[in-house]
């Protein structure tokens, strides 16, 4: 690995200004984007630290005509809006205490001491905004070559501070992670797999919705429930579904989806489905998605008629789930019938559950014979009226 960061993103003139409002011996860049630069990777957010305090940061920056956000002032964070996007500035910290839920902090003038209290290696580089040079204390420039990830200092104690540390090495691990993983990490984690149930149900279910929306989570998830840390987080998970979905999405090219990496995970019941995307507090939408992918089967299907049934995301996580193609709804819009009951009234139906069952009836034809146009739909509905059969 270079001890020299380089990037086009770093040339950005209003980075440039933010930097020159802090001064350049107060601040440098930290964490993902340092990171993800070095694996050449796409950059997505930019983190600073500096020596300076929030209230410093933001006398600078408001002189310097750049708006800030006390996003996370309790804890020093401020965040810079700039043109190019904004970047969250930190100052550095040490934990004065921690339960493993959440810490109190004190505001340091350390560089290595901030780094010293983050949770791995890759994530402790710094770099100097105007000429680059890295500064890794803990090794991460040799963890990241060798695509290692392993806790700063001792893993046990790292985890003490912040269980949900538990969950973010095996996301992390799933991203950047070779084969064999850090032993003492491994050993850390599931000894310490317990301490996850006192975590907020939230912050459980979105770190784990963010490992399953990687590109292939099935190994990592594979080795949780072989630690026992995956019967924690989910009790009622079975491993050996979600291989085979990945394997599903990459052959027909589909984009990982991490509500339908969770169904393979879990039985095909909606109420279990229901329960967990209660436990994980995940949003209406998805809940509904994950209790309808539990009403899959595996016999086959008509992938239009189920993407109209149901939606076209549902429809593709069933035939996912099933292992059925899934190119025939890809990029097909499901039609909308053409025919109301105003207009089988008009046909002198009278209004109410008649109306409804001829309604049904045309509907189900429609479907089953591809969704046919307007004037084939009047023929079913003559049908219908005339009591002909098909």
């Amino acid at each position: 690995m270079p001890d020299v960061l380089q990037a086009a993103w770093m040339a950005r003139d209003d980075l440039r200004d933010l930097v020159s409002a802090l001064g350049p011996d107060n601040a440098r860049y930290v964490g993902g984007a340092v990171r993800d630069t070095l694996l050449g990777l796409p950059v997505k957010d930019i983190d600073m630290a500096t020596v300076l305090t929030p209230d410093q940061v933001i006398a600078q920056l408001d002189a310097a005509g750049i708006r800030t956000v006390p996003t996370g002032i309790a804890h020093g964070t401020v965040t810079a809006v700039l043109p190019g996007g904004p970047v969250e500035i930190t100052t550095l910290r040490h934990d004065v205490s921690t339960d493993g839920r959440r810490a109190t902090v004190a505001f340091a003038q350390d560089w290595r001491e901030d780094a010293a209290r983050r949770d791995f290696t890759i994530n402790a580089l710094y770099a100097d905004p105007l000429t680059g040079e890295i500064f890794d204390w803990f090794g991460g420039l040799d963890d990241l070559a060798a695509r290692r990830v392993r806790f700063i200092g001792d893993a046990r104690q790292r985890i003490r501070e912040d269980h949900l540390r538990i969950l973010r090495y095996f996301r992390f691990q799933a991203r950047f992670g070779s084969s064999p993983a850090d032993a003492e990490a491994e050993s850390a984690c599931a000894d310490l797999a317990a301490t996850l149930k006192g975590l907020s149900r939230e912050r459980v279910g979105m770190e784990t919705m963010n490992l399953l929306g990687l590109p292939d989570p099935a190994p990592t998830i594979d080795r949780m429930a072989q630690l026992g840390v995956l019967a924690v987080i989910l009790p009622e998970a079975k491993v050996t579904g979600l291989a085979a979905l990945v394997a599903q999405e990459r052959a027909q090219g589909i984009a990982p989806d991490p509500v339908r990496r969770l169904a393979a995970l879990l039985p095909c019941r909606p109420a279990v489905a229901e329960q967990v995307a209660a436990r994980f507090r995940l949003p209406n939408a998805q809940k509904k998605r994950l209790a309808l992918a539990a009403g899959r089967e595996d016999g086959p299907h008509d992938p239009r008629a189920l993407a109209y049934r149901l939606g076209r995301d549902a429809a593709l996580d069933r035939l996912l789930l099933a292992g059925h193609d899934a190119s025939a709804i890809l990029d097909w819009t499901p039609p909308a019938l053409p025919l109301s009951g105003g207009q089988i009234v008009a046909r002198g139906v009278s209004a109410g559950p008649e109306v409804a069952r001829i309604l049904r009836a045309v509907e189900a034809r429609w479907i089953a014979e591809g969704f046919p146009d307007a004037p084939r739909v009047a023929a079913l509905l003559d049908e219908e009226l005339g009591g002909a059969c098909p």
